[in-house]
């Protein structure tokens, strides 16, 4: 059974404690776009792909991604780069099928179920991070 975490690397590898809180930082920002979308008119799953909080940690994770590079870390930038890319492209995905007129109760479910996936993948990814575990990506 796989808990969808790797052990931490040999020390050899150990990421600059700055870098942790780094990481973190992201993480937090992607639940404040998830928490916006549930306190506001806007949608969760349009909180996060278009919300400032997670575009920002988007960038984020690209500008120090080569800092990461050989630890842990850099598996929880994959996983949090893929993350917002693949919720933003199940959200256009969403839009198309929505414009259709006919796809509309599927647009909808798409959009629900891209909702659960990003909170999972927050909760899931954030957890592991606290235990210093590398994600799978």
């Amino acid at each position: 059974m796989t808990t969808g975490a790797l052990p931490a690397p040999p020390s050899g590898s150990a990421p600059a404690d700055g870098l942790v809180t780094t990481t973190h930082v992201i993480y937090g920002l992607h639940t404040l776009s998830v928490l916006v979308g549930i306190t506001t008119a806007a949608t969760i799953i349009g909180a996060f792909v278009f919300g400032l909080p997670s575009i920002l940690a988007v960038i984020v994770n690209y500008v120090r991604r080569s800092e990461v590079r050989g630890t842990y870390l850099d598996s929880h930038f994959r996983w949090q780069i893929r993350t917002f890319w693949y919720a933003t492209l199940w959200v256009i995905v969403g839009w198309l099928l929505f414009v259709t007129i006919i796809g509309i109760p599927l647009a909808f479910l798409l959009w629900g179920f891209d909702t659960a996936w990003v909170i999972y993948r927050i909760a899931r990814g954030w957890i592991a991070l606290r235990d210093r575990r590398a994600m799978y990506v």
